[in-house]
């Protein structure tokens, strides 16, 4: 299967259908829920702490904050600086390897833009048809 630009898609049918997607790790690490809205707003303000991140993105809570925080340092995503001062200082930051998340952010966003409209027309032909 080709896919837009230079990407190609390509399957087996003998690989089951969940190991046979290439993307599909990616989407578990870049597309859990808040991973993107923190992504994004380290990208944004730069280096934070993790009240102003908390204040940030107000809906999310500090237990899942902390969870999503641990989880993005350890698959490299975010850096995490510890200052040992009275009292302590945390600061979080997008690595460099965050950082490349960039330009696929940017299509999504493109893409976003572009057809949204589109989907939310398709839902409203969904919902109402007849045999719904």
């Amino acid at each position: 299967m080709r896919m837009a630009g230079n990407a190609t898609w390509t399957s087996s049918a003998a690989t089951e259908p969940e190991l046979a997607c290439p993307i599909g790790p990616v989407v578990d690490i870049v597309f859990s829920r808040w991973t993107t809205p923190i992504l994004w707003t380290l990208h944004t303000y730069g280096l934070q702490r993790f009240v102003e991140l908390e204040r940030r993105i107000s809906k999310i809570t500090p237990k899942v904050l902390t969870q999503r925080l641990r989880q993005l340092e350890r698959d490299g995503l975010i850096l995490r600086t510890y200052h040992p001062e009275v009292p302590p200082r945390v600061e979080y930051e997008i690595s460099e390897l965050g950082r490349s998340l960039a330009p696929l952010f940017a299509h999504l966003t493109e893409w976003a833009a572009h057809n949204l409209d589109k989907v939310e027309q398709a839902r409203q032909d969904y919902d109402s048809r007849p045999d719904r």
